[in-house]
C-alpha cells in the first residue's frame, strides 16, 4: 500500500511539475492596420497560457484565423482591448455574435468577457442595442442560451486587471496621442515567463520598463517614406502617433527582451508595394539594436519556456 501511494505521488509531483512547465504559446493573428490588406489582418493577438487563451484587440479577421488553429470562439477565456480605434475593435460583434452560435466552434458559456479603456462597457451596451433584433430571433429561434450573449464588460485603468489559474495580466498606459486616451498596452505573467504587448504608442519608456527581461516584446512599427509625407499630408498625423524603427531599436536596447518581435506594423509607400519592406525595417531598427528580431508576419508563434522558439505561419522553426 505504501508504494502504491509513493509511487501515486510521484506520478502526481511529475503531472505538477510538467503542467508548471507547460509554455506559453503568443500567435500574431493580425498584425496590419486599418488597410483592408488580405495578407494582413488588422490588430489582433492570442496568448495561451496554462488554461487560459487570452485575446488581445479584436481586429478584421480575428474570427477566422482562430478557426484555422481549430480554436472554438467559445474557448478564449477574456478579451482585452488596447484601445478603441476601429482597427482593434472592429471585429468584436462578429467575435460575440459568431462565438454565441450553438456549433463546435463557436458555443461559448456564459457571458463574454471584455476589458478595456473608459467606453468599453458603454460600446458593448450600444452593441447590445444594436443587435437587437438578432439576439431576438436567435433566442427564439434556435434557444440559444439568452446569458452567453451578454457581455461581463470592465472599463480599466493601468494596473494589475486579470489574474486567474496562475495567469496575471497588466495594463500599462502608453502613449498614442493626447486626444487617445487612456490607450494600454499589456503585461502578460504565467509561470515565471512575460510577453509584453506595447498596443499602439509613440516612443513610450514605459513599455521598456515595463518589459526589461521579457521573454517576448511586441512592438508596434512605422515606416512612412518622406515622399509620401509630402504627397499626402495624412501620413504626417499617422507617423505622430506611433514609434519609427529607430525609436522602437531604442526601447528593445533598454528592455532585452529574450525575442522582439514588430507587430501592427504601419507602412507607407510612395509607389504602391505588396507587401512589408522588412529589410529597410530591421536595418532601421538596427542602429540601436542588435539582438534578437522578427518582423510579425499574421499566423506567425511562439512558444515560450527555457528558450523562446518561433514559428513561421507553416510551422517551420524560424531563427531571429
Amino acid at each position: 500500500m505504501f508504494r502504491t501511494l509513493y509511487r501515486a505521488g510521484l506520478v502526481l509531483l511529475a503531472f505538477t511539475a510538467a503542467a508548471s512547465a507547460e509554455p506559453i504559446k503568443v500567435t500574431l493573428l493580425g498584425t496590419g492596420v486599418p488597410t483592408p490588406r488580405p495578407t494582413s489582418f488588422s490588430a489582433s493577438t492570442l496568448v495561451e497560457a496554462g488554461s487560459e487563451k487570452l485575446l488581445f484587440d479584436l481586429g478584421r479577421g480575428s474570427t477566422m484565423q482562430l478557426y484555422k488553429l481549430k480554436i472554438p470562439l467559445g474557448a478564449i477565456t477574456t478579451n482585452f482591448i488596447t484601445h478603441l480605434h476601429s482597427d482593434h475593435i472592429v471585429g468584436l460583434p462578429d467575435m460575440w455574435l459568431t462565438g454565441w452560435l450553438a456549433t463546435p466552434w463557436a458555443s461559448r458559456k456564459g457571458p463574454m468577457k471584455l476589458y478595456g479603456p473608459k467606453g468599453t462597457v458603454a460600446m458593448t451596451e450600444n452593441l447590445t442595442k444594436a443587435f437587437a433584433d438578432d439576439i431576438r430571433i436567435r433566442i427564439d429561434d434556435e434557444h440559444l442560451d439568452p446569458k452567453a450573449i451578454e457581455f461581463s464588460a470592465r472599463d480599466i485603468e493601468a494596473g494589475m486587471v486579470y489574474d486567474s489559474n496562475g495567469v496575471k495580466v497588466t495594463a500599462i498606459e502608453v502613449n498614442h496621442g493626447e486626444k487617445i486616451r487612456p490607450s494600454f498596452g499589456y503585461v502578460v505573467e504565467y509561470g515565471g515567463h512575460k510577453v509584453v504587448l506595447s498596443g499602439d504608442t509613440k516612443y513610450d519608456e514605459r513599455i521598456a520598463k515595463a518589459a526589461e527581461g521579457a521573454d517576448l516584446l511586441i512592438h508596434e512599427v512605422a515606416v512612412i517614406e518622406p515622399e509620401l509625407l509630402v504627397r499626402n499630408p495624412v501620413y504626417k498625423d499617422i507617423q505622430a502617433h506611433h514609434t519609427s524603427p529607430e525609436e522602437a531599436g531604442r526601447i528593445f536596447a533598454s528592455a532585452k527582451p529574450k525575442l522582439a518581435v514588430y507587430s501592427h506594423i504601419v507602412f507607407g509607400t510612395a509607389k504602391p508595394a505588396p507587401d512589408i519592406p522588412e529589410e529597410p525595417l530591421i536595418l532601421r531598427t538596427r542602429a540601436a539594436y542588435k539582438g534578437p528580431l522578427l518582423v510579425g508576419r499574421d499566423m506567425m508563434s511562439f512558444k515560450i519556456g527555457d528558450t523562446v522558439e518561433a514559428f513561421a505561419p507553416d510551422g517551420t522553426k524560424l531563427e531571429p
